[in-house]
């Protein structure tokens, strides 16, 4: 544990370093949001001050939550590791006497972790003093709802990790990488919040990881989702983690026997 949160903390220096790169993307977070406000707010006028149980107050709260968590979950697919893997420089990583997925995921957390300070923080800071946008009050409901941010960022970390290690058979992870970018992004509610999907749409949406990485904590951290409602949600969120975690060290395993590195 005390390597891993070494790796955490070389993970949060790293991220510290892209200062320029953090207030850009805090600058397109910002632009986005107030364009996903606007289309959202139009959608629930227009179907009467209620969408899918989402009222003006509650969409709002989705639009900038989940612009806060963008930077920080990686809905994107794009991780280092695909590199190493595909220049064979990975070979050196199996040969340390740490866990390839675990040690690459503690610093992939710790970069995404220091995101939220740039890029997360002031998006929540602005929604609430001119957004229109309000928190619940309850600590047990808003420390609910870091806990579940905190899964989230572990959770598509590990999952991202898995569309890296399928370069031990692929080598070449782009079309892979871009394919997870526009069904995790959809299915993670991105775009609009997953409860508004027609029924078959929204049990498959379901059915996956993308949930978890996004929906679920912009519910419990808005305070939409409280009680035992939340608790289900956690849940739900810690069963992925377990899931990804366990793929991620039986991917690793059959990696080790199929990697070929040639050269000096």
């Amino acid at each position: 544990m005390r390597v891993h949160g070494r790796l955490v903390a070389a993970g949060w220096r790293r991220g510290s370093t892209y200062r320029a790169a953090a207030l850009g993307g805090l600058v397109a977070n910002v632009t986005f949001g107030f364009l996903k406000v606007s289309v959202l707010t139009a959608a629930v006028a227009a179907g009467g001050g209620e969408l899918a149980g989402y009222d003006t107050r509650a969409v709002i709260a989705y639009a900038w939550l989940s612009q806060a968590l963008l930077g920080s979950v990686n809905l994107f697919g794009r991780i280092d590791l695909a590199g190493r893997i595909k220049d064979g420089s990975v070979a050196v990583d199996l040969l340390r006497p740490i866990d390839l997925q675990t040690s690459t995921t503690a610093q992939e957390v710790g970069r995404a972790l220091f995101s939220l300070l740039p890029r997360g923080v002031p998006i929540v800071v602005l929604a609430v003093l001119v957004g229109g946008m309000r928190l619940p009050t309850d600590p047990l409901v808003l420390g609910a709802g870091l806990l579940s941010a905190l899964l989230a960022v572990v959770v598509s970390h590990l999952v991202v990790y898995l569309v890296a290690a399928t370069g031990f058979w692929t080598v070449e992870t782009r079309g892979l990488q871009v394919f997870y970018m526009v069904v995790a992004g959809f299915f993670a509610g991105l775009f609009v919040p997953v409860s508004i999907f027609p029924g078959w749409l929204f049990a498959l949406a379901q059915a996956t990881p993308f949930p978890s990485m996004l929906q679920i904590p912009v519910d419990l951290l808005s305070g939409r989702v409280a009680g035992g409602a939340a608790a289900g949600a956690l849940l739900v969120q810690l069963a992925w983690l377990v899931v990804a975690l366990v793929l991620g060290q039986l991917m690793t395993r059959a990696g080790r026997h199929r990697l070929e590195v040639q050269g000096g």
